[in-house]
């Protein structure tokens, strides 16, 4: 689990691609200080996990499903990306529940800027819409947000400058694509009121 406080930014040294996935090297310093194989980092909001770390950097594997459902696809070498560790039982959850599997991704649509703060315009796409409401959480690569303000087909966040300083928002243009993951709790609602108590749920098969 996440709670979309990112503890540093890192940046993209290698890209390999194995046919059906890719193989992302990751020049990293704070989310290694205790870092152990098979660990999971959550890298722009995917929960990826370590393959391989030296000093200064480490590797995770991506499969196609997570290509096809994310932006790491676009990644190429010197890429910034937002780093998080998996929280620890006894950590302060600063940001919300996040379990690094991403719903979508998105375009910023338009940015304002102002002496002291970011509103960035994105996308919304339709299928996630029941799940997004004004002044709720939402992650944004792996960035836990407040929803500032809804459209029909819009979402925006309102960035502070240490958000835009330490995290990938604050050098995204428009037309940049985004994870998007919603608050899980508003899935799992969802579900308890489609499925009441003794209720099986509707299963595949011939």
């Amino acid at each position: 689990m996440f709670t979309g406080i990112v503890e540093e930014l890192g940046s993209v040294s290698g890209v390999e691609n194995l046919g059906d996935s890719v193989r992302l090297t990751i020049a990293a310093a704070t989310v290694l200080e205790d870092v152990h194989l098979g660990d999971s980092i959550a890298v722009n909001g995917v929960c990826l996990t370590v393959a391989t770390f030296e000093e200064g950097h480490f590797t995770a594997d991506c499969m196609q499903v997570t290509l096809d459902h994310s932006s790491l696809g676009s990644l190429s070498v010197g890429s910034k990306v937002n780093l998080e560790r998996a929280m620890a039982a006894n950590g302060r959850l600063g940001g919300h529940i996040m379990q690094g599997h991403v719903d979508a991704t998105t375009r910023l649509l338009s940015r304002e800027s102002s002496e002291n703060w970011d509103v960035l315009r994105f996308a919304l796409p339709a299928d996630l819409a029941r799940y997004v409401v004004e002044k709720g959480s939402i992650a944004l690569n792996g960035t836990s947000l407040t929803v500032s303000a809804l459209g029909a087909d819009w979402f925006e966040v309102s960035l502070i400058p240490t958000t835009l300083r330490d995290t990938t928002h604050g050098s995204l243009a428009v037309g940049d694509v985004v994870n998007i993951e919603v608050d899980v709790i508003a899935k799992y609602v969802e579900r308890m009121m489609m499925v009441g108590p003794g209720d099986q749920p509707v299963t595949g098969g011939n």
